[in-house]
């Protein structure tokens, strides 16, 4: 089950993300980083009409209309229609579904892990002679093009990407912009001192339908990859580390002690809070907390796009708990995959890939692209991310979307009965291990 799908820590954080300078990525000769969105895709397909595309994703809402704007180009430029279905639940339908042989069309995939089992199946179609490997690879962070590979072939192409562990806070309560705490100690004291009305020291929300809890598996990636480094943290997703081990006992400690039991509301709260929504009480009056800690992508969910960047909210990026691994980052992105090949599905994904699709979610927010020459950012703290994942030499990916599908689903919902106090930590690990040793084989 394990195999090398990850990058080690991208470069260093160490400034408040709205006080960082990066030059945008530039277009690349013959290619537009900023069409219209009327501008029509080259797609190589000169009709497709009365042709559609079946696609499913866990875009809902806000993310969802973002999706249908990003493919509206290409349907004008192609006739085509793309039949976009969103759900949470996108791990049982798409497992189902391999079993089952009903598929989508195209999905976006649970993660790197869940991929290689549906390549490994037969039920993912190879993309290397769909795409144009060598301009594809050019163009997209080296890091999340191997990511999409099994096997020496590419199963997934990102279409859009995110930076996690992420701090974000509001300059009215307290401006960290040019004193962001560099450790977690740091956090907690500064934190203390600078919490004035805020209610709590923490926002905290891991609801999110039948994949709830995903939120608070981040918190324990970003604590073992801080505390216990990279070799480590990848030793655990890939199943050669036990949960009950010191080092992910100690990130589960942490999680419960200083996140849970200072968050707003307390862990009940946290488990029936919509992750959607669980940062607006940094804009209320008084707040609700003092910091929040979500991936790049929150900015275009909630109450974030309300308000204005560098103003209302600003963050830093997760402070070192090990000075050794001060500098890792984790991040992730919305994988995609192809289950029929028919010829407007191959053309659909080889728009996503381009600068031109990916610009289009980036110019409505709450997007980093995979593509190196989208440039469309918003705001300074959105471009800065933006350059991050571009020009990332070493990255970790996030963790449990690279477990095994099982696994991945106990750690969602084991947070969620942690978190709201059903069991103890020691229960949690009990159970992980019981789940792995099925999970992972033999």
């Amino acid at each position: 089950m394990t195999r090398a799908r990850y990058l080690a820590p991208l470069m260093a954080l160490g400034l408040v993300l709205a006080a960082c300078t990066s030059a945008s990525p530039s277009a690349s000769p013959g290619t537009s980083s900023g069409p219209s969105a009327s501008a029509g895709p080259s797609t190589g397909e000169d009709d497709l009409t009365g042709q559609s595309v079946t696609v499913i994703g866990t875009w809902g809402d806000a993310e969802e209309e973002a999706f249908l704007a990003m493919v509206k180009p290409w349907e004008d430029a192609t006739g085509a229609t793309v039949k976009y279905t969103g759900t949470r639940d996108i791990n049982t339908i798409l497992t189902t579904g391999v079993a089952s042989g009903v598929l989508p069309d195209l999905a976006g995939l649970p993660g790197p892990g869940q991929m290689a089992e549906y390549a490994a199946a037969g039920a993912l179609k190879p993309l290397d002679d769909v795409l144009d490997i060598a301009t594809y690879e050019s163009e997209t962070a080296s890091g999340l093009v191997s990511l999409g590979q099994a096997d020496g072939s590419t199963f997934g192409v990102f279409i859009k990407a995110s930076v996690k562990g992420l701090i974000w806070f509001n300059p009215g309560l307290y401006d960290y912009t040019d004193n962001a705490p560099a450790t977690w100690d740091d956090l907690l004291t500064q934190g203390a001192a600078n919490q004035g009305s805020a209610q709590a020291l923490w926002c905290l929300g891991i609801e999110s339908g039948a994949a709830s809890g995903w939120p608070a598996t981040d918190w324990i990636e970003q604590i073992v990859l801080h505390q216990a480094g990279p070799d480590v943290y990848n030793q655990w997703w890939a199943g050669d580390l036990a949960w009950d081990s010191p080092e992910i006992r100690g990130a589960f400690e942490v999680y419960m002690n200083d996140v849970v039991g200072k968050s707003f509301g307390g862990g009940t709260n946290a488990v029936a809070t919509s992750f959607l929504t669980a940062g607006d009480p940094l804009f209320t009056s008084p707040q609700g907390c003092e910091f929040f800690h979500q991936a790049s992508f929150i900015t275009g969910l909630g109450d974030f796009p309300n308000r204005t960047a560098g103003t209302d909210y600003n963050a830093f990026p997760f402070p070192s708990i090990n000075d050794a691994y001060a500098n890792a980052v984790e991040g992730a992105g919305d994988l995609f995959g192809m289950f029929h090949d028919t010829p407007a599905a191959k053309s659909l994904m080889r728009y996503l890939v381009t600068a031109d699709a990916q610009n289009i979610w980036v110019r409505i927010g709450g997007a980093l692209s995979a593509n190196k020459n989208a440039s469309d950012y918003p705001d300074d703290i959105s471009s800065t991310m933006g350059s991050m994942v571009a020009n990332a030499e070493m990255l970790v990916f996030d963790a449990s979307d690279q477990m095994p599908a099982a696994m991945n689903e106990a750690f969602w919902s084991t947070m969620v009965s942690l978190t709201n106090g059903s069991i103890t930590i020691d229960k949690a690990l009990s159970d992980l291990d019981a789940v792995a040793a099925d999970a992972y084989g033999s």
